[in-house]
């Protein structure tokens, strides 16, 4: 038989021995000497750092070369439409960098390598080759963008001194011009347009082209025609300021090519198809964009009587 206060003192003894115990354990766990973590060792974590940094520069290096080589080697030997190769090849070089870092770098540097070190180098590759890459496209050092439409275009019909302009200038590829029941769009029509482009814009060839009933016919522009009537195509469309600087379809000023086409006079009532063709020698290719717009010129519906 054991009595209460026996039980009771033997229970505590065994209550004091677990926490004790716990508190030995839980010091256990939290010393790094007591689970073999290694200690800080100065001259490996120096070695290491020289590794990585040497690694950094090295894969640097690497982007740059792949980069000057992809637009003054590969780029003029290929062709827009096959251009997707400038890219691929060179992020597909992502795979010889490990192989790059053991021609190159000490064998004592290629023991700190890990996983790691490849997937920071891939990235390191990646974002460098996409930053050489704009800059070596894009002017002074290239140019393989044509001239593109600097805002919108419209059309102006011009009766004596007369202006009148069309709907919704340029929001979409084709305009809509009502006349009369059996009559034509009457005076003479005019397209204006302005062209822009990061460098030498006047320098390229643009083709201007009417489709239409009577056939098909190439138009040149007129320079005169919008210098003559500046004030009234920019009251009409807006300025780009205060200022009677331009017209708001040059939005860049004397930086942009301005052109004004003669579509005919008295134009017939269907559908006249206008192709504007830019052609320009870039860097390194032939640069080339076409626009293509379309004017119906439908009769009014007759109008219905009540009875």
């Amino acid at each position: 038989m054991v009595d209460l206060n026996t039980a009771m003192s033997a229970a505590s003894v065994d209550r004091q021995k677990r926490v004790a115990d716990e508190g030995k354990e839980r010091m256990k766990r939290r010393s790094g000497r007591d689970l073999g973590i290694e200690a800080f060792d100065p001259v490996k974590h120096v070695s290491k750092e020289k590794a990585e940094t040497a690694s950094m520069w090295l894969v640097i290096g690497f982007s740059v070369t792949v980069s000057l080589l992809m637009r003054y080697v590969l780029m003029p030997r290929t062709t827009v439409e096959k251009s997707d190769i400038l890219y691929l090849a060179p992020l597909a070089a992502i795979f010889l960098i490990p192989q790059v870092h053991r021609m190159i770098l000490p064998a004592d540097f290629n023991e700190l390598y890990t996983k790691g070190t490849w997937f920071k180098a891939g990235f390191l590759h990646t974002f460098t080759f996409l930053a050489m890459a704009f800059l070596l496209v894009n002017p002074p050092l290239g140019d393989i963008v044509a001239p593109q439409l600097a805002d919108e275009w419209v059309l102006i019909q011009k009766e004596g001194d007369e202006f009148n302009f069309s709907d919704g200038a340029g929001e979409s590829g084709t305009v809509t011009w009502e006349v009369e029941q059996d009559s034509r769009l009457s005076g003479d029509i005019w397209l204006l347009f302005g062209l822009a482009d990061n460098v030498n814009v006047a320098g390229a060839n643009v083709t201007v082209t009417l489709t239409n009933n009577d056939g098909e016919s190439n138009l040149v522009s007129d320079s005169d025609f919008w210098d003559a009537n500046l004030e009234v195509i920019s009251n009409a469309t807006g300025n780009i300021s205060d200022t009677q600087s331009s017209s708001i379809l040059m939005p860049h000023g004397q930086l942009d090519q301005d052109f004004a086409i003669h579509l005919g006079a008295n134009l017939s009532v269907g559908e006249h198809q206008i192709t504007v063709t830019i052609v320009e020698q870039g860097n390194p290719w032939e640069n080339s964009r076409v626009y293509t717009w379309t004017l119906k010129v439908i009769e009014q519906l007759p109008e219905v009587s009540a009875s």
